[in-house]
């Protein structure tokens, strides 16, 4: 269990893709990591784009980047409803200025660009917002994954594997 002892959150918010959170979600309990599911404060829960529920088990205001090792952030359009929660921003924002593991993949960038975190990073996502992220200063490239530091990113579910094998080892150290 390479990740026994570590503290990871996953964010959650209407309209996640349910492939880049549940990947993610056992992958990361599998490996033996301690998986807290980070939400903004519905207390009805959360649906995928498919219309699986999710449940958080804290909200963003309530969470502390210093009882995590790192971030997963799932993509679907739940990053364009999460970077509306203030909580949630600062959230990665501060694990990001620790330099904890953040790890966005797919529409994800959007929240990692509201953090203001990639300015001058190397990164990928998924191909359609693209723009957003070069116009937040990103140096964008078309690849599987990309490891920018504590900052690591992956363009589509597709891309899984390899951006799991890549966020694990972040977290080991």
């Amino acid at each position: 269990m390479e990740l026994q002892g570590k503290e990871v959150a996953i964010l959650v918010e209407d309209m996640y893709n349910e492939f880049e959170f549940w990947y993610p979600y056992y992958r990361l309990k599998e490996a033996g990591a301690h998986v807290v599911v980070v939400g903004t404060g519905k207390v009805e829960g959360y649906h995928s784009k498919a219309g699986l529920p999710a449940q958080e088990n804290i909200s963003a205001a309530k969470a502390t980047a210093a009882d995590f090792d790192g971030v997963v952030i799932p993509g679907g359009f739940a990053p364009d409803l999460m970077r509306r929660s203030e909580a949630m921003v600062n959230f990665v924002k501060d694990l990001n200025g620790q330099g904890k593991v953040v790890a966005a993949i797919c529409h994800a960038g959007w929240m990692i660009a509201s953090a203001e975190i990639v300015n001058g990073r190397k990164l990928t996502s998924f191909f359609s917002i693209k723009d957003d992220l070069i116009h937040a200063g990103a140096s964008w490239v078309d690849e599987e994954v990309v490891v920018d530091g504590n900052l690591i990113t992956s363009r589509m579910p597709d891309d899984l594997p390899v951006f799991m094998r890549a966020v694990i080892s972040a977290l080991k150290g």
